[in-house]
């Protein structure tokens, strides 16, 4: 077992039973933006999410974790954030990091960022819900638990997220 690779879908859901975080996983094609997501809003309750992996020009990293209805605007967000000039990551940069491909990103995918190379900035608005859906590490199925439960996890994996309004 290589230590650089990447934690599957059933090491992310033992490091929850670890930290006695209860989900719930709902098995669904593949989704890969907010749009194909509708569909799951009828199917599970709680905050959907959107996920942007961010580099700005001084190579600094940003996972961006927002309500799935948050309009970001990339170029006021430096600004909010307190960043460069902010671009998308590379799928390279992103499966390096953070071990998921493009569609899969997720907060819970923090569990691959051991360097802790990631600064995590939640949106205010999931506060307002008692439960967050994420993708487990696939875009195949979308995982469902508590907020509270969520913001330890991140904790658990290194990180403090930072929490403030996405929004101008």
């Amino acid at each position: 077992m290589q230590a650089d690779r990447p934690k599957t879908r059933s090491e992310l859901m033992a490091r929850l039973t670890e930290l006695t975080i209860s989900v719930e996983t709902l098995e669904h094609a593949a989704v890969f933006t907010v749009a194909e997501s509708e569909n799951l809003y009828r199917q599970m309750t709680g905050a959907h999410t959107k996920n942007l992996f961010l580099k700005d020009a001084k190579d600094r990293l940003f996972l961006v974790v927002a309500e799935s209805r948050t309009v970001i605007d990339l170029k006021a967000l430096p600004k909010i954030i307190g960043s460069a000039r902010l671009s998308f990551g590379k799928p390279e940069l992103l499966m390096q990091v953070l071990g998921v491909t493009p569609g899969s990103v997720t907060a819970l995918s923090l569990i691959n960022d051991k360097a802790q190379n990631v600064s995590v900035v939640v949106d205010a608005r999931l506060m307002d819900y008692d439960h967050i859906n994420c993708h487990p590490l696939e875009n195949t199925a979308t995982t469902r638990l508590a907020r509270d439960d969520l913001m330890r996890f991140i904790r658990a994996c290194g990180h403090e997220p930072r929490i403030t309004s996405l929004t101008t």
